[in-house]
């Protein structure tokens, strides 16, 4: 049986609305997030060590923009609805903001096959980051446990006009 319909087949390219971060990048939260890495270099915290610098001022780590989309308060938890549901996966629509969900059999499975991030510029304390995805390839492939779908969810991260990052995540779904 194969897994690769017309219908999957027509949702290359599909794109989701353009999203805005619930925040701007924010001092605290770019603090947090460089503790939580263990690195506190000068650039992501103090204007006077990057006001000359070549990126005018302090910025984000490199992987930050990708870890602001949250749920705003005051929005439903789009687990709350399925909390009692002994069959619910945790998959919920493409597991990227806004596409829509493959049409695939009750049951299938999720895999995470990898992630590519191409670098633009580091988003700028104050910025207001924006994200779009799309469906950029769906393929099938063999497996000795029968077909599965290799789905390849391209993000772009902005802010303003600016291409910040390129993400290309890749789903193995059987």
């Amino acid at each position: 049986m194969a897994l690769l319909t017309e219908e999957i087949r027509r949702l290359v390219g599909a794109e989701s609305e353009v999203e805005v971060a619930c925040d701007a990048v924010e001092r605290g939260a770019v603090r947090r997030y460089a503790q939580a890495y263990m690195d506190e270099d000068p650039i992501f915290h103090s204007g006077e060590a990057t006001r000359d610098s070549r990126y005018g001022g302090p910025v984000a780590p490199p992987l930050f923009p990708m870890n602001m989309f949250r749920r705003p308060f005051g929005t439903p938890d789009p687990f709350g609805g399925r909390a009692a549901d002994p069959d619910f996966d945790g998959i919920v629509g493409s597991t990227a903001q806004g596409l829509p969900p493959l049409p695939l059999p009750a049951g299938t499975g999720l895999l995470n096959a990898g992630t590519e991030v191409e670098l633009y510029r580091y988003a700028r304390h104050g910025e207001t980051v924006t994200a779009r995805s799309r469906y950029h390839s769906i393929t099938e492939k063999s497996s000795s446990k029968g077909p599965m779908l290799l789905v390849v969810i391209e993000t772009e991260y902005r802010a303003g006009s600016e291409l910040l990052a390129r993400v290309r995540k890749t789903q193995i779904r059987r």
